[in-house]
């Protein structure tokens, strides 16, 4: 099997490389999970406080949270990233590279973030907020300190999900010359027929990946332990 392996690789030469387009990766998702995460915690209060029977309900917030939600989210993002193209002009003053990436990337997260989150929202039993109701606590210290504490265990296997969703995501970020670890294997590896180089990529992204998931698992479980 090992003998099959192309020995004509340029792996030797290309590790600085390497390292810097990971950095590029962790830079991007970074950004997209801060930003984009945040976006889309506030985007999925307002879907699940305004839904009907909520602490804030409003069927006219509701449906239009609903359907922008709706229409950006299922979007795949290799046509998304072409379709936000002019706003990241109009916002970043380009529509290439790493800026007009991570402002792609941040307003695709930020929708599907918000439906995870919300989801995990409406888990809260209603007798919790019942409870805090009979108590005399406020809609927004009900959210803030009910709902919010009680789905946060679930919210952060919400967010580890989505991580892992951004990852995949940068990855198309060589289509506009973003950098980052998927255009350096489209660029060296794909491109010039060095497979060594595409599978060394592959596999700093699945690791990437495994150490986020045993991170968000660990948390986790050690909230819901409490």
């Amino acid at each position: 099997m090992l003998t099959a392996l192309p020995t004509d690789t340029r792996l030797g030469g290309l590790w600085p490389d390497i390292w810097q387009a990971t950095g590029e990766t962790l830079l991007m998702v970074a950004l997209t999970m801060l930003i984009g995460g945040t976006l889309g915690l506030l985007l999925a209060l307002g879907l699940y406080l305004t839904r009907k029977g909520g602490l804030y309900e409003n069927a006219v917030v509701s449906v239009v949270l609903n359907v922008l939600v709706n229409f950006f989210r299922p979007i795949p993002f290799i046509i998304f990233i072409a379709a936000v193209q002019p706003a990241a002009r109009l916002i970043v003053g380009t529509g290439i590279g790493m800026p007009a990436v991570v402002f792609s990337l941040i307003l695709a997260a930020m929708f599907g973030i918000a439906r995870i989150i919300e989801q995990n929202l409406v888990t809260v039993p209603p007798g919790v907020i019942e409870a805090a109701r009979a108590m005399g606590a406020s809609r927004a210290r009900i959210a803030a300190t009910v709902v919010l504490p009680e789905a946060l265990a679930p919210i952060i296997l919400g967010y580890t999900f989505a991580f892992v969703a951004v990852v995949d995501m940068s990855a198309v970020a060589g289509l506009i010359a973003g950098g980052g670890l998927g255009s350096f294997a489209q660029t060296f590896g794909y491109r010039q027929y060095d497979p060594t180089v595409t599978w060394v990529c592959v596999l700093i992204l699945v690791a990437l990946v495994q150490v986020i998931q045993l991170i968000g698992n660990t948390l986790s479980a050690r909230i819901l332990r409490r």
